[in-house]
């Protein structure tokens, strides 16, 4: 018996222990919610990278010609009319993968005409590269079941157009691949994430009004998902995660849709997207 209380512990030495513990998983967490953050963002990178490289391909089988942004008569949309909708979570556009993405009816299976995005058969019949990973927001299935949404991505306005008339006048459309001279492939942003509560359509709009002297307004708000910063893809086929320097570019997540198209006079975050973005016509 008194071998036995020599072998056991005391409440001191169990508390000690219990206490060390506790120290080793508050250092080691944010290590490890720090790695998560980083491989999120490269994952995203990596999505945004073949999503516009996708987008290339369809311009390379279309005589140079880009994907619409947005719905007009110049060239097709990209998304084929697909709508999110935070406020209706059961809306097929926020999940229906088939319909949406791919272009397809079920259980037949047969092809829809106007649905499917266009990059889809280009970004090797991938359905997850729409998404950023770290983007969490959900639908509700015909099944009653949560679901990821089916898409984080939007395509700059100027890049397929259509234009945005509150910027005035004057600004380049790129309708080509090969009309993107200034400010050049490696400097026009393609792709990126839209905030969950901001994303409806594919078309994000960059507010060209103040330019070159500053922003007025932004239009449509950018993701934050990368521990304030998002992921951008550029004309050239490279992709960045750029960190956002104003607060009001990231202000807090909607339950449901948020307000777009706000004064925000003198942001660092929206001329950046600005000087990023498109440039007026005999500029250079």
């Amino acid at each position: 018996m008194e071998k036995l209380r020599q072998q056991a512990f005391t409440l001191i030495e169990l508390l000690v222990v219990i206490a060390i513990i506790a120290i080793l998983a508050g250092l080691l967490l944010p290590a490890l919610a720090k790695a998560k953050t980083k491989a999120q963002g490269i994952t995203c990178m990596n999505s945004n990278n073949q999503l516009t490289m996708a987008w290339r391909f369809y311009a390379e089988e279309n005589e140079g010609r880009l994907v619409a942004s947005g719905r007009w008569p110049v060239a097709p949309e990209w998304i084929g009319g697909n709508w999110l909708d935070k406020n209706n979570l059961r809306k097929s556009d926020n999940w229906d993968v088939d319909l949406w993405i791919k272009g397809i009816s079920r259980p037949s299976g047969r092809k829809v005409p106007g649905r499917g995005n266009l990059l889809y058969p280009y970004a090797g019949n991938s359905t997850e590269i729409f998404n950023c990973p770290a983007d969490n927001s959900v639908g509700i299935n015909n099944k009653g079941q949560t679901v990821p949404r089916l898409r984080s991505r939007s395509i700059n306005n100027w890049v397929g157009g259509p234009t945005w008339s509150n910027s005035g006048t004057g600004y380049r459309v790129y309708l080509k691949d090969t009309d993107m001279n200034d400010p050049g492939p490696s400097n026009t942003f393609v792709m990126l994430d839209e905030r969950e509560d901001s994303i409806n359509d594919g078309y994000f709009v960059v507010d060209m009004a103040g330019w070159p002297n500053g922003s007025q307004r932004m239009v449509d708000f950018p993701a934050s998902y990368h521990n304030m910063a998002a992921g951008f893809s550029f004309a050239d086929g490279h992709a960045e995660i750029h960190k956002w320097l104003d607060k009001r570019t990231y202000p807090q997540i909607n339950k449901g849709n948020m307000q777009l198209n706000v004064a925000m006079y003198n942001s660092p975050d929206v001329y950046w997207m600005m000087e990023k973005s498109t440039r007026k016509i005999g500029s250079r």
